[in-house]
C-alpha cells in the first residue's frame, strides 16, 4: 500500500544501481487548516498520510492505516464529562497533540480537530513504517516488521512518541504529518476497538486502509 519500491528493484539504464529503496520525501507539516474541520473528515482523510518523528538518532515515518474518531458527547470520548487536567489538550487549538498514557505505560496519540474549546480528536491506531525501520525494531526488540507499528501503543513506542508530545503543534517539526501526497487505497469504516457498550462501542468511528497488512485488528 505505501507504493515504496522494495528493495530488490533498482534503475537501469544509469552506471549506478543499488539495492536499497530511494530515499523518502518526508515533505513538510500540514498546515492547521487540514485540522480545522469535521473529526470524521480528518480521521479519514488521515489515512494514507504520512506521520513523521525527526530526531538527533533519526527520523521515524510511517504511512497511516488506520484512525478513531472521538467526538463530544461521545460516551468513549475523553471530553464527554468535560475538562479535565488529562484531556485539556483536547480542548486546544486544531492541530494539538493529545498524548494519553493507558494500563500506566503505553502511550497513545491522538490529534486534536475542531475550533478551540470543542474537545474533539482523532487517535492514530497503525501505521505502516515507511522510513527507520531498524530504529524502530531496536526500541520495540522486535524483528517482525508487521509487528512493529500495528496498533496506537506500538507505534508510538516505534516512533518516540510520549507524554513529552503532549500539548505540542502537529503543524511544526519534529514530531508531524506530510504534506506529500497520500497513499491511496480502498477505506473501510467499523465499530471501534476496546470500547464497552456504554462508550459508544456501537458507533462507526474507525477508519482503514482495508489492504492494508499492518492494521491493528483486521477488516
Amino acid at each position: 500500500m505505501s507504493q515504496i519500491p522494495p528493495a530488490s528493484e533498482h534503475v537501469t539504464g544509469m552506471e549506478i544501481q543499488s539495492n536499497s529503496p530511494p530515499e523518502i520525501d518526508l515533505g513538510k507539516p500540514l498546515s492547521r487548516d487540514f485540522y480545522d474541520r469535521d473529526t470524521t473528515l480528518v480521521a479519514r482523510e488521515l489515512l494514507g498520510r504520512m506521520l513523521v518523528h525527526c530526531e538527533s538518532a533519526g527520523a521515524t515515518a510511517g504511512i497511516i492505516v488506520e484512525t478513531e474518531a472521538y467526538l463530544q458527547g461521545d460516551p468513549g470520548c475523553h471530553a464527554a464529562r468535560g475538562r479535565t487536567e488529562r484531556n485539556a489538550p483536547m480542548f486546544g487549538p486544531p492541530g494539538t497533540i493529545y498524548v494519553y498514557l493507558i494500563y500506566g505505560m503505553h502511550h497513545c496519540l491522538n490529534i486534536v480537530t475542531q475550533p478551540e474549546g470543542i474537545g474533539e480528536a482523532v487517535l492514530i491506531r497503525a501505521v505502516e513504517p515507511v522510513r527507520g525501520q531498524e530504529l524502530m525494531q531496536q526500541r520495540r526488540g522486535c524483528e517482525d516488521t508487521q509487528e512493529l507499528t500495528s496498533g496506537p501503543a506500538k507505534l508510538t513506542e516505534a516512533m518516540n512518541i510520549d507524554l513529552r508530545h503532549n500539548f505540542g503543534d502537529i503543524t511544526t517539526n519534529p514530531l508531524y504529518i506530510s504534506n506529500q501526497p497520500p497513499v491511496d487505497g480502498p477505506v473501510a469504516t467499523t465499530t471501534r476497538i476496546g470500547l464497552s457498550p456504554d462508550r459508544g462501542a456501537e458507533l462507526l468511528l474507525r477508519y482503514c486502509l482495508s489492504n492494508n497488512p499492518y492494521l491493528s485488528n483486521p477488516v
